[in-house]
């Protein structure tokens, strides 16, 4: 199957400025729905340029036997850590990819170590050199500041017999929940489960890939007794996917480099249901980036281990997915350039207008679309 044209981009389409809308403080969801799959579902389809409203359970309705529905598999991990300094003062960190342990080498009172890149709050920057308390069994020490507000730290933790760096961080740290979702208190238990898709199996995420989280365990099975094959790509989520777009031109901005995947297994089901002429449904804009960056010119995928830093803006032709299922996203940054690349600036935006009009919840508990370019 050929690779679709690309959507035409217009005159103000690398402009940041014409990516932003107007959102209600009371739209933004701050937690999710009872139900995964009772989330709401706007379904824009932009062949016949129409808007309908469903619920998230009724994405089966859309899905049609050989169809592939293809999602990101990463785990999020809580990368979220408070502590104190030396001094006494409080210290917040956000972990910016899951560290690599290693056995500590020297005299040390803990069994292991790793390094890592954090954002870091704190009343005073801490200087290099000095020691982080997070718990008995974890400290830090500050390696070097970076004038962006990053910092790197030697991490020095103990485990018990058994035990892995996710059982300590599960223990001590908090769910990265991006900071539009208020918890005073600390994240719950809820926010433990439900920040979690039910494709999470390889650890690595400091954001939850959100279009994930409405498929429930029943859905998925209904979805497999309608003859639509799943499958999975890994890409381990980074803060730079959602760093602000700083650049007045948006071709100006460089997206960071994030590990993806794509096993053979997902490589021979993509290029085989595009031979057979079924549609490639991805879920969400980080599955998009891996099935995309990781196709040839005729949209052929080979398996694949590496970095991925695909951009995606107007303009961009799509080799792989027809559809997509994503959640709403925030005014000017490189998600909603995604999507408008797949189905035009303009008609996303009107698309966001008239679920803001209708009372839809953004961001990630918020409700989801369904962008179709090949309806059937």
């Amino acid at each position: 199957m050929a690779a679709k044209a690309p959507v035409a981009p217009l005159k103000n389409d690398f402009q940041l400025s014409a990516y932003d809308y107007h959102l209600p403080e009371e739209n933004i969801a701050q937690h999710p729905v009872d139900r995964r799959d009772q989330s709401r579902l706007l379904v824009l389809d932009c062949p016949a340029d129409t808007i309908a409203h469903r619920r998230f359970a009724d994405i089966t309705e859309l899905l049609m036997p050989g169809d592939l529905l293809v999602a990101n598999n990463t785990r999020v991990f809580p990368a979220r850590l408070f502590g104190v300094k030396e001094s006494g003062g409080k210290v917040e960190i956000l972990l910016l990819h899951y560290p690599e342990a290693r056995a500590a080498s020297g005299k040390s009172d803990f069994q292991n170590t790793a390094e890592a890149l954090v954002l870091l709050k704190s009343s005073k920057r801490p200087r290099p050199g000095s020691r982080l308390l997070f718990g008995e069994d974890l400290q830090a020490t500050v390696l070097e500041l970076f004038p962006d507000g990053k910092v790197r730290l030697a991490l020095h933790f103990s485990l018990p017999t058994g035990q892995h760096l996710a059982d300590l961080l599960a223990r001590l740290g908090q769910m990265p929940l991006p900071p539009y979702i208020k918890r005073p208190a600390g994240t719950t238990g809820e926010d433990f489960e439900r920040y979690q898709t039910r494709f999470a199996v390889h650890t690595g995420s400091v954001a939850a890939p959100t279009a994930g989280l409405h498929f429930s365990d029943e859905l998925l099975a209904t979805i497999r007794e309608r003859g639509v094959t799943q499958a999975t790509v890994t890409l381990h989520v980074g803060y730079g996917t959602f760093a602000p777009v700083r650049c007045d031109n948006i071709h100006e901005h460089r997206i960071h480099a994030e590990f993806a995947e794509v096993p053979l297994e997902t490589a021979e089901a993509v290029n085989r249901t595009r031979r057979e002429g079924g549609r490639i449904w991805a879920v969400g804009t980080t599955t998009t980036r891996t099935l995309e960056f990781c196709a040839d010119e005729q949209g052929r995928l080979k398996p694949f281990q590496g970095a991925c830093d695909l951009f995606i803006v107007p303009g961009y032709r799509f080799r792989v997915v027809d559809n997509l299922i994503t959640n709403f996203h925030l005014p000017q940054s490189s998600l909603l350039f995604l999507v408008s690349a797949l189905a035009g600036r303009e008609r996303i935006l009107a698309a966001y207008a008239r679920a803001v009009e209708m009372g839809y919840r953004f961001y990630s508990y918020g409700d989801a679309m369904a962008i179709l370019t090949r309806p059937r």
